[in-house]
């Protein structure tokens, strides 16, 4: 197809906010698909993502739409509103020229809706406003226009007002999208310049890329080669992007499509690379994505040790499906060897962790969470952190820095004194506040990452009646009064459970901890002291009973010395096994100490 009738354009929006759903419309009215395969949130394929009701993976797929008696084809890809997915919407949009900005009526603007839009509008993308669940009793139709005019500096009479649900209004946003965004820019003359946005594991076909062309045109049976790699394959098949992947004899310049080139080793292709011909390459690859940077740090282990390898080989195909997770081989002395797995928040870590099992089935345990931190020695020199048991000895530490955030929060101003006072708790100081409209206020934060880590967004949900909205970006380091908090199990440090913490907070979360543990450890035949320390010092101790066997039950009257004789025989076996018994800490003790609250 000729690149003047080719669209791409992505659907951003907040957590929902109706992106899936006005996807679903768009497929109905394009009839991309038969009326029997339709279903809702057809493009949220995964059965986590049917569960939560939530999109974790952006999905492409290709529309057939007919403007002024000519074809266009329109290439949607639908994007996740939630902040751990952040990286997947930073893909689509670099794969677009425009998107729609999906606003909920009863729900106005909130903070993701923000930051998608600016991370649209660097990329120079076209916004079409699109106002959804207008035919909702609580819709502020005139309200919500007006801040979404306010934001974008358009008309009302720009903005698109929908009800996706039932179909309402849709149809004209299709010609928006062939009038008001761009086709694609290119030369298909050019040197073959592809860009990798997504990829996934198939055990048939090997690794399967998903790309956009930029310039030149690949066809099946050429030689291609990636750029990182410098790795040079032959083109199996290529082909679009419908429900199923349907193959073709070439894809032309601008358009997005799906690669198989039989690689088998999941390393070989990365996210963010550039395809390009093995005889004619062009001179530089694209601009990609920026690394992603994770945020929150987590051992994974296999739960039987001779699994490790197996995997390693697990991970690695997870990654190449979610590029945003990043691996790196540990030991540990409890849990034996593992990997130091980075994440982009605790969603992300629970959906990683579910996904591996469902997919895989492949069972881990998961340490606490952490962040990482740069710790300057006396000596002058500067290591990164991310576990607790990586920390020098403190005579050898000069200081510690640990990562910021800025935090934007957008809520009712009804619940603004709730929201200061939770994030004065997490060491939160206030960087500016304004009201967007009389009964909306923006607040800005510039908080510890570690705070936010463990059940920050759960509160500031509850404190909000489900109201206020969360993101959040990285600002640097700053330096922290932090201690090494360590939980001792009958006298031994248990390294998975240990954290580093801030000096004001540890002695209330020893203690929560110890509490907490001495419900979950089972009772064994021995007293088990759970305790908290800071080096030396035990700040906080609970004791995990011993299961007793009634030894004095066959003493009926007699001499008392026979009872006391018969109490300290048992008591000298309990000493014996203590020294020498082991306690197994189950995986949830693990998940229940990041719920503290």
């Amino acid at each position: 197809m000729d690149m003047k009738h080719i669209r791409n354009f992505c659907i951003i929006a907040h957590i929902d906010h109706g992106k899936s759903t006005l996807a679903d419309r768009l497929l109905e009215l394009t009839q991309t698909l038969a009326q029997r395969e339709m279903e809702a949130q057809v493009l949220d394929d995964m059965d986590l993502e049917k569960e939560k009701g939530i999109t974790i993976k952006s999905h492409a797929i290709q529309m057939v739409h007919r403007h002024n008696g000519e074809g266009y084809c329109l290439n949607l890809i639908d994007t996740p509103g939630h902040v751990d997915f952040s990286y997947e919407v930073s893909r689509s949009i670099a794969s677009c020229e425009g998107a729609l900005l999906v606003v909920d009526a009863s729900q106005g603007i909130q903070a993701q809706t923000i930051s998608n839009l600016y991370m649209a509008i660097d990329h120079g993308l076209e916004i079409i406003p699109v106002l959804n669940k207008i035919d909702m009793d609580s819709a502020q139709i005139d309200v919500v226009t007006d801040e979404i005019c306010d934001l974008l500096g358009c008309s009302p009479d720009d903005v698109f007002k929908v009800s996706a649900r039932t179909g309402l209004g849709v149809a004209p946003i299709l010609d928006a999208i062939v009038e008001k965004i761009p086709a694609p820019v290119g030369d298909p003359d050019a040197p073959l310049q592809a860009l990798v946005f997504d990829s996934v594991f198939n055990p048939f076909r090997g690794v399967i890329a998903y790309f956009k062309i930029k310039n030149g045109t690949i066809r099946k049976g050429d030689k291609v080669k990636f750029f990182s790699t410098g790795m040079d394959y032959e083109v199996e098949e290529v082909g679009i992007l419908k429900m199923k992947m349907i193959p073709t004899a070439m894809i032309g310049c601008g358009d997005v499509g799906y690669i198989i080139t039989g690689v088998k080793n999941a390393t070989e292709v990365k996210v963010g690379d550039t395809i390009t011909h093995l005889e004619n390459p062009c001179a530089e690859a694209i601009a990609g994505f920026e690394e992603v940077k994770p945020m929150v740090f987590a051992g994974m282990y296999p739960v039987q040790a001779d699994k490790f390898e197996e995997l390693r080989s697990v991970l690695e195909k997870f990654q190449l499906n979610d590029a945003s997770f990043v691996y790196e081989p540990e030991s540990s002395l409890a849990l034996g060897s593992g990997f130091r797995c980075g994440f982009l928040g605790l969603l992300h870590l629970e959906i990683v962790q579910e996904r591996l099992f469902r997919e895989f089935d492949m069972d881990v345990i998961t340490t606490v969470p952490n962040v990482s931190y740069k710790v300057y020695s006396t000596q002058g020199g500067v290591d990164d952190v991310h576990n607790p048991s990586g920390l020098p000895s403190p005579t050898l530490i000069d200081h510690i820095e640990e990562p910021y955030i800025r935090a934007q929060i957008i809520s009712k101003s009804e619940f603004f004194g709730p929201i200061m006072k939770l994030c004065l708790d997490k060491r939160g100081t206030l960087v500016s506040q304004h009201y967007i409209t009389a009964d909306r206020v923006e607040l800005n934060y510039d908080m510890p990452l570690s705070e936010i880590v463990f059940d920050f967004y759960d509160k500031l949900k509850s404190i909000s009646k489900g109201y206020a909205s969360f993101d959040y970006h990285q600002t640097g380091y700053r330096p922290a009064r932090l201690v090494k908090l360590d939980i001792l199990l009958n006298g031994e440090p248990a390294d998975a459970l240990s954290t580093l913490i801030h000096e004001d907070n540890a002695y209330d979360f020893g203690r929560k901890m110890c509490v907490k543990l001495k419900d979950l450890i089972p009772r064994q035949q021995f007293d088990i002291p759970v305790q908290a320390a800071i080096g030396a010092k035990i700040i906080a101790r609970e004791t995990v009973k011993q299961v007793r066997k009634d030894v004095t039950a066959k003493c009926y009257g007699g001499d008392v010395t026979r009872k006391r004789k018969l109490l300290e025989k048992q008591k000298e076996g309990k000493k014996r096994m203590r020294q020498i018994g082991k306690v197994q800490v189950p995986q949830s003790a693990f998940m229940a100490v990041l719920k503290l609250d």
